[in-house]
């Protein structure tokens, strides 16, 4: 991986993710130290938000509303939109906001990346099985290379985490998947263990197998 084509993209990383998402505290934890070397070494940090319009232009069929017809979840003109202050961007660093799931979908994502010179992603985020998993296959689907970092990502429970990560596994012929302490000894250019797809659909799984079969991703 050439960093100096790679970028890390963190898909909406809000506050508002703290009431519904699983191990958002855990997640939060792994991407601290992943930024700071991203940064360390010069590799592009990016940013997404979802961001609800307060006057409910332009949301998705059958978004939350409340009762005075405003949307529910990241609404603009409220400060749980922002990113986690934990992780909260640098003024070097690049934000998108985005009004569907996928970062690639209307917005200036790949038109960012190509002006960098970006072939390869590293990415988290939540929510996995939304989001996250719509960004990977629309980032593979132009062909960028993704580097999945599976503890930056987390759902609203763990199987729909699971499953969402296996499933690009499977179907993101080229991935890599890590977690974030070996991505950052890969970005250091030190020995790292990761997963790597050899072949379609090797991973597959049903309810009972999930856990066994998300466990070989180490």
């Amino acid at each position: 991986m050439d960093l100096s084509k790679t970028a890390l993209i963190l898909i909406d990383m809000q506050q508002e993710s703290k009431y519904g998402i699983e191990n958002v505290n855990g997640a939060v934890a792994a991407t601290v130290p992943l930024i700071g070397e991203c940064r360390r070494l010069g590799v592009p940090v990016i940013y997404t938000r979802h961001v609800s319009r307060a006057d409910a232009i332009g949301l998705p069929n059958n978004e939350v509303l409340d009762d005075e017809g405003k949307p529910v979840h990241y609404r603009s003109d409220s400060d749980t939109m922002q990113v986690i202050d934990e992780i909260a961007p640098r003024p070097e660093d690049i934000v998108i906001d985005k009004h569907r799931w996928s970062a690639f979908y209307e917005t200036s994502l790949d038109l960012v990346l190509r002006s960098l010179g970006v072939k390869h992603l590293i990415i988290g985020g939540f929510v996995t099985d939304g989001c996250l998993m719509t960004t990977v296959f629309d980032g593979y689907a132009r062909d960028y290379q993704v580097n999945l970092v599976k503890d930056v990502c987390a759902a609203t429970n763990d199987g729909s985490h699971k499953a969402a990560i296996l499933m690009m596994a499977n179907w993101v012929y080229d991935i890599e998947i890590f977690d974030s302490t070996e991505m950052s000894k890969k970005l250091r250019g030190e020995p790292y263990h990761s997963w790597r797809s050899t072949a379609p659909d090797q991973l597959q799984f049903t309810a009972g197998t999930l856990d066994g079969v998300f466990a070989k991703l180490g």
